[in-house]
């Protein structure tokens, strides 16, 4: 994901949690073909950075996104977008 500013995408004043608009973002570039499958995506802290969020936001983003099978997380590896 390129380092660009993404605090825009979230709006704390939506019906939705902010968790689940940085998951449904990073899935939009998923399915969009931004983010290919076996990409490694940026650290929590980056992309807390990235989407103007809490570290705890991010990290249960990519848990959400996990549970959708998206993403898969290797321990000392990283988070990588999953195969089909």
């Amino acid at each position: 994901m390129a380092p660009e500013q993404l605090a825009p995408i979230v709006d704390p004043e939506a019906p939705v949690y902010v968790y689940v608009q940085v998951a449904d973002h990073i899935a939009a570039r998923i399915a969009a073909g931004r983010l290919k499958q076996g990409a490694r995506l940026p650290g929590e802290r980056d992309l807390a950075e990235q989407y103007g969020v809490a570290v705890g936001t991010a990290r249960r983003a990519v848990r959400e996104l996990r549970e959708r099978g998206l993403l898969v997380t290797l321990p000392a590896k990283g988070t990588f977008v999953a195969g089909r």
